[in-house]
């Protein structure tokens, strides 16, 4: 059983006892221990789950489509003002609408990984965010609490200003870090280049380092810097990575048709903080949403 497998596990039969305890104990409200996240997210996972009608409320054909898009979707809310409401609003649509993950600042990763837990959803956070420019152990420590907090999966910006002075070894030394803290758990990395900042041939060089270091994805943009994700850096990468892993089209994608543009150009992944939007829109909508996302990323 893959470690990922046995950790789901593990923390699943701990919760169980956990809550069975509690109640025991008298602790029957949940809203009283919404902090203790194994006490009141199990039920509400469960109600979720127990519903079972996701997705639109759709049948047959356009709800294919849209189930078909979902799978590529992350689900993201990294705004600073984010509040607790709003990021259970993100992770109950995570859990309906059968996204890849639910993407959110280090904060919330705990409160998240409790209120996806039994959904198939994955916990994403974000790592050197959004400037990249912190030393390489704090990221690795960043990385390692996330990990621990229950997310599995690890978007992490590079040192853009060591790209851009040639100082490749500080960055794939900035990259490992964090890749092998991800590998450790099972879990996966993507590496933000941030190309709105780089020339293609920077776009590139970033793109070979994240393979050399073993991440898992790279990805074109975090969204807060003066552009966002294009097709064509989209091709760029993937023609640079090949089919040993995955791209990440994040950062101004609004809608379906600019989702499937990307898909077209090699994207196995979306960042996109209008994910139930664009499903709407590809439900209504013949396509096929595009090939299959590899089982891999």
């Amino acid at each position: 059983m893959p470690n990922e497998a046995k950790l789901d596990e593990l923390a699943s039969r701990l919760a169980d006892i956990v809550l069975a305890r509690m109640r025991q104990a008298g602790a029957s409200d949940c809203d009283r221990y919404h902090d203790e996240c194994f006490v009141k997210c199990p039920e509400r996972m469960q109600s979720i789950i127990s519903r079972g009608d996701l997705r639109l409320g759709l049948s047959g054909a356009e709800s294919q489509a849209a189930r078909q898009v979902s799978r590529y979707i992350d689900h993201t809310l990294l705004k600073a003002e984010a509040t607790r409401d709003e990021i259970l609003k993100i992770c109950d649509e995570g859990a309906r609408f059968g996204f890849a993950s639910v993407c959110l600042n280090p904060v919330w990763v705990r409160e998240a990984a409790c209120a996806l837990r039994g959904s198939g959803v994955k916990v994403c956070t974000v790592i050197g965010f959004p400037l990249g420019a912190n030393m390489a152990d704090t990221k690795a420590y960043e990385a390692r609490r996330a990990i621990y907090d229950g997310a599995h999966e690890l978007d992490m910006v590079i040192n853009i200003g060591a790209l851009k002075s040639r100082d490749y070894d500080l960055v794939l030394n900035d990259i490992t870090g964090v890749v092998d803290v991800a590998r450790e758990a099972g879990g996966l990395t993507k590496v933000i280049i941030e190309t709105a900042l780089l020339s293609d041939e920077e776009k590139i060089k970033a793109s070979l380092i994240a393979k050399q270091a073993g991440a898992d994805f790279v990805k074109t943009s975090t969204g807060f810097s003066k552009a966002g994700a294009t097709a064509a850096d989209v091709a760029l990468m993937r023609r640079v990575v090949g089919s040993e892993m995955g791209v990440k089209a994040a950062g101004g994608v609004r809608d379906y048709k600019q989702a499937q543009e990307m898909i077209r150009a090699g994207a196995t992944r979306i960042g996109a903080s209008v994910g139930v939007k664009i499903l709407q829109e590809a439900a209504g909508q013949d396509g096929d949403g595009g090939a299959e996302p590899s089982q891999n990323y």
